[in-house]
């Protein structure tokens, strides 16, 4: 019983020093008071471990773990994180991010309203350098959207959980969710969230409260470069057509969406790669027919651009 209610906060970090004081004060500056805190270093090359270590005697503090070689990857982190977990609710509070110090409060809240309810998060501003480039939104202030539809509309074409920051989600439902997200190099966030929306119905806080920081070093900027969030994200989509968790026009939807994407930057990712994705694109779930007319769409299109 005296973990009700208490929040397990794992931040995981690598070579992210120059952000991890405002990341870790940002936790330790919640006004919901009942939370442990772990800190996960993978190895970093910087000065993470001397920052870190000035919180080694904080109340708050659970463990600091420093793996001796670097794993390569975040969502392995993560499961370190939930095993050393003693909390009700798990944050993975990314290092490089920061939030408002009522977010704890707001998200336990939203929670706690259904005692099957898997995750609860919040809207977030994407910060590059000093300038807040854009925002998510939600149209309440606070909505509890049953598990199926929440696939469906707030998991396809994208997910709105798009920075694992921005949301707080119950500890036993992990046992329930499949590991295939640690196949993953940069969509295994995606998985996770799906995985996890399977097992009960999620709640939307539409205030904005989490600070998801865009910087060349993070995962996601060499992702869209290199062309893999493609190549991962239709994998993706096809496994949720086929597992029947999004309709056909859904996916449908989705994968012209994707495709329009790809057309944008198809010129700045490596020959190999992009031979790869076109592949992905005419998967035998999708009618020739469907593809065809997308491609037929797009070269039109280009050919008006031109007069």
């Amino acid at each position: 019983m005296e973990n009700r209610g208490l929040v397990s906060v794992i931040i995981p970090n690598y070579n992210h020093g120059k952000y991890l004081e405002q990341r870790i004060e940002s936790v330790l500056n919640q006004t919901y008071p009942h939370f442990e805190l772990i800190i996960l270093d993978d190895c970093s090359s910087d000065d993470s471990m001397s920052i870190i270590e000035r919180y080694r005697e904080h109340p708050k503090l659970n463990c600091i773990v420093r793996n001796e070689t670097n794993v390569g990857s975040p969502f392995k982190q993560w499961v370190k994180g939930i095993g050393l977990a003693k909390g009700e609710f798990v944050w993975i509070a990314e290092s490089d991010d920061w939030c408002e110090e009522t977010m704890l409060n707001y998200l336990v809240e939203g929670i706690q309203q259904d005692n099957e309810c898997a995750i609860s998060y919040c809207q977030s501003y994407c910060v590059i350098g000093n300038q807040i480039k854009w925002q998510s939104s939600h149209p309440m202030l606070s909505e509890l959207v049953e598990s199926s539809r929440f696939i469906q509309e707030f998991l396809c074409p994208n997910p709105a959980i798009f920075n694992a920051s921005m949301a707080i989600w119950r500890k036993h439902k992990f046992d329930d969710v499949s590991l295939d997200f640690l196949n993953y190099r940069f969509s295994g966030d995606w998985v996770f969230w799906i995985e996890l929306a399977k097992t009960g119905s999620v709640c939307v806080d539409g205030r904005l409260l989490n600070y998801f920081r865009k910087h060349e070093a993070d995962v996601s900027t060499g992702a869209y470069a290199s062309g893999l969030n493609f190549l991962e994200g239709l994998f993706i989509l096809n496994n949720m057509f086929e597992n029947q968790l999004i309709g056909k026009r859904a996916y449908e939807n989705a994968y012209k969406k994707n495709f329009r994407e790809f057309r944008s930057v198809a010129d700045q990712i490596s020959d190999p790669v992009r031979r790869q994705i076109m592949d992905r694109f005419q998967n035998p779930l999708t009618s020739r027919r469907l593809f065809y007319k997308i491609w037929l769409s797009a070269v039109w299109r280009a050919m008006k651009g031109r007069k």
